[in-house]
């Protein structure tokens, strides 16, 4: 029997179907961008909520994520009802060419490119077609340019073909009779979702569009300082009393943020710098310095020799002094520290420095000079 020439009418509705081929694509690539960039802003939008403590926005963000898992569940139970796809066809086909693409196993994978004949009853006209499918060594030789094979095909995906290695004698007689003639190049059939990394691109460039359009929308949260807090809030400073009837001053501050601890490199000299502008001097009669929060007084009937000058201390030495008191005095979980300046008890001596930790052990303290160098320890336990 042959097969020929019913492939050439495809010449004629040909440019239709490449042409719906092509309008279905961008649609399902406008949906899958338009869902990809919901699901990047749902997500932004549920981490922007937690961090901002933003219930409306977190609350958005959610219920935006179940819809569109309710939407999956229902669009795959109704897919799920439909009609099986018709089971593969078997069909003849000629060998325009063939190439190996690898040899080091048993099964060598092969490139072929085909002329498919439909069956009569199918009501297709032939195409051409290239697959690949792993051919076992020993029947490479069985395949050829221009020899005819059997094969199977999806009439609902005509790119997906593939050679039967093993035909029944029925179809191993026709392939044998038959002499099908080459389609035109014009008939190649492609998997029209084979773009697989076109796809993925597709949707990792959704998913960010849509968390950067979350994220820019609330910028000015994110990533704004923190404003000036009212007196009494929290991390705002605090001024304790102010008298200047009796010249005598006590404030405190504290601090709070990221890296918001004192022991921080740099913080302790800033925030007595700040100190000093709203006392309006340098001399104080006391510093106090706990992990959050630092505390001054003074007098300003005070003679400087009575005083501590704030900015002659060596703060960057303060945090080795802690670390010193912690790790050294007996407090194995030190539960709070402290350090207390006080000026000189005279003859010359400078401030001196106390830091005190305490812990379930009790509590331990270790005094420096104004040079940061330790002068004495008590350790816990010890009088």
């Amino acid at each position: 029997m042959g097969t020929t020439g019913q492939g050439y009418v495809s010449e004629v509705n040909g440019p239709m179907e490449p042409r719906r081929s092509g309008v279905g694509r961008v649609l399902v690539a406008v949906r899958l961008t338009v869902v990809s960039g919901v699901i990047g802003a749902a997500l932004a939008a549920l981490v922007v909520g937690v961090i901002l403590k933003d219930v409306p926005v977190l609350a958005t963000g959610g219920g935006v994520l179940a819809l569109l898992v309710l939407l999956a569940l229902l669009g795959g139970r109704r897919g799920a009802g439909r009609d099986e796809p018709p089971a593969p066809r078997t069909a003849l086909a000629r060998i325009e060419d063939l190439r190996a693409t690898g040899g080091e196993t048993a099964d060598v994978p092969v490139t072929f490119r085909l002329t498919v004949a439909p069956e009569p009853e199918d009501e297709r006209p032939a195409y051409r077609v290239k697959i690949s499918q792993s051919i076992n060594l020993v029947d490479i030789p069985a395949y050829r340019p221009r020899g005819i094979a059997v094969v199977e095909y999806h009439p609902e995906k005509p790119w997906d073909v593939r050679i039967v290695t093993r035909p029944t004698p029925e179809w191993s007689r026709r392939a044998e009779e038959a002499e099908i003639d080459s389609a035109p190049e014009s008939t190649l059939v492609r998997d029209p979702d084979g773009g697989a990394g076109a796809w993925c691109l597709l949707v990792l460039v959704g998913l960010l569009a849509g968390a950067a359009l979350v994220v820019l929308s609330f910028r000015g949260e994110l990533f704004a300082s923190p404003s000036p807090s009212p007196s009494g809030a929290p991390g705002a400073p605090k001024e304790s009393s102010s008298s200047s009837a009796s010249r005598t001053f006590s404030t405190s501050t504290t601090v709070s943020g990221p890296s918001s601890s004192l022991l921080t490199f740099g913080r302790m000299r800033a925030t007595a710098m700040e100190l000093e502008t709203r006392v309006g001097t340098a001399y104080v009669a006391a510093i106090t310095i706990e992990d959050h929060r630092m505390a001054v007084r003074g007098d300003s009937a005070l003679p400087p020799a009575e005083t501590v000058h704030l900015q002659s201390l060596p703060y960057e030495l303060f945090p080795g002094l802690v670390r010193e008191a912690r790790t050294t005095l007996g407090v194995r979980d030190p539960e709070s520290w402290r350090i207390d300046v006080t000026p000189g008890t005279g003859g010359g001596l400078g401030p001196r420095v106390r830091v005190t930790v305490s812990g379930a052990e009790g509590t331990a303290h270790l005094d420096a000079d104004a040079t940061g160098r330790v002068t004495d320890r008590r350790a816990v336990g010890v009088s």
